[in-house]
């Protein structure tokens, strides 16, 4: 067990709304996506029923009114389709997931909340119904569930073809989540992610793809797909961890693109290689250097450190010192910045109920339900993502205005590389 446990208070959360108001957002969405695909497999049942005149006798006929339903995540929005049937039979269709007139769903503990989200990413999405809804989703048929997985998949595919030709970003956050799932192919999928920001501050997809986090060659893969789709060059900034193959594969399709190391990932390296009587010392006096205001005073703090514990404790000095000036890169980028540069938490915090699980689960999930889980996970996350601090200042990133200890230099040196026009 690593023994490093608690997580570096380095940023706030990237997402604006709390853990309660997240899960009602993606409950919403499962559950409507639900009954969509129940009401599909009725209007399939029914589709060579035809009138005398030759047309469908079952067709979609708007909703009923929007109601509430009360579930372990709170009371969520739910609208019920309803079909028409012009043959007379009497064809109606009721939903099982939000049988007419249920508004409260069975009680649950609080805890179960998280379960939702664990279901997400192990594609039992009847488990998943079923910790929002109880006994309201045992009619959740399997046709149900795998219409919602196929659903997703095709949603992930379309988006990793879209065309990125106009697409530009300032910064790149990068990390690759083991999450214990296992597929047909291979054994703990490793999900591939990018988040990135946008010329006016917003934060965005960019890529979600599978493969091994340490092998260059699954992310020059991913990274070359971003390429031949359009996209004319790399941000300014990547963060990331540097055990990733992702940094040789950078240096390769965009070399212009600076890196930033996650110091997350690297104080949990350096705290692991010490004893835990030292760890919290050791924590404050890393703490020291990337909370110092300039440039200079973190190279002192850095110094202090290595002087301090390197005799005792060379591997931990060590772990540092292999990524000294990448550990620093953010100062020379907008102080407004600096919190979300540091570390890896846009990604940390949407995969943070995924990446801490310990068991693998049973399931074995195809590689393109995998992807739709994970696409699904984020999607739902970045509706909630907010601007980046200070989005005026990355209009003077683009102009190639240099910046230095987080204030911009006004002068005739060389500026930032320019971000593709």
């Amino acid at each position: 067990m690593s023994k490093f446990t608690e997580k570096a208070d380095i940023g706030l959360s990237e997402s604006g709304l709390g853990l309660d108001e997240l899960i009602r957002h993606g409950a919403r969405q499962v559950i409507q996506q639900a009954i969509e695909a129940e009401l599909q497999a009725l209007l399939e049942r029914f589709e060579n029923v035809k009138t005398l005149h030759g047309r469908r006798a079952v067709v979609r006929n708007g909703y009923l009114p929007e109601r509430e339903i009360l579930t372990a995540a709170g009371p969520i929005a739910v609208k019920v389709p309803k079909v028409r049937d012009r043959s007379g039979s009497g064809v109606k269709f009721n939903s099982s997931i939000v049988p007419p007139y249920v508004r409260k769903s069975p009680r649950v503990s609080a805890a179960l909340p998280w379960l939702y989200l664990k279901g997400i990413s192990t594609g039992d999405m009847s488990e998943a119904l079923s910790v929002l809804l109880g006994e309201d989703a045992k009619g959740l048929s399997a046709n149900v569930v795998s219409r919602l997985k196929t659903q997703w998949a095709d949603e992930h595919a379309n988006w990793s073809r879209r065309d990125l030709s106009k697409s530009r970003y300032v910064y790149w956050w990068v990390d690759g989540i083991h999450t214990g799932l296992r597929s047909e192919d291979s054994d703990g999928q490793c999900l591939l992610v990018i988040i990135g920001v946008k010329p006016d501050g917003r934060k965005e997809r960019v890529a979600i793809g599978d493969g091994y986090r340490e092998s260059k060659a699954s992310w020059q893969e991913l990274l070359l797909d971003l390429k031949s789709r359009g996209l004319q060059a790399g941000p300014l900034l990547a963060v990331g961890d540097g055990a990733m193959g992702f940094w040789a594969a950078l240096e390769e399709v965009f070399p212009a693109t600076r890196g930033q190391r996650c110091w997350f990932h690297k104080m949990g390296n350096v705290l692991n290689a010490l004893p835990k009587s030292q760890q919290g010392k050791a924590k404050a006096d890393l703490q020291a250097i990337w909370m110092a205001a300039t440039r200079s005073d973190a190279h002192a703090a850095f110094d202090r450190f290595v002087t301090i514990y390197a005799a005792k404790y060379p591997k931990a000095a060590e772990t540092l010192k292999r990524d000294r000036e990448s550990l620093l890169a953010f100062y020379d980028f907008p102080a407004d910045h600096w919190q979300h540069l540091r570390t890896t938490n846009a990604i940390e915090s949407t995969f943070a109920t995924v990446r801490h699980r310990t068991t693998r689960t049973r399931n074995c999930v195809s590689r393109p339900t995998f992807l739709g889980l994970a696409f699904k996970l984020i999607e739902e996350a970045e509706k909630t993502w907010r601007r980046i601090n200070g989005p005026e200042q990355i209009t003077l990133l683009l102009e190639g205005i240099a910046f230095k200890d987080g204030e911009p230099v006004q002068d005739d040196q060389p500026g930032q590389q320019k971000l593709a026009a």
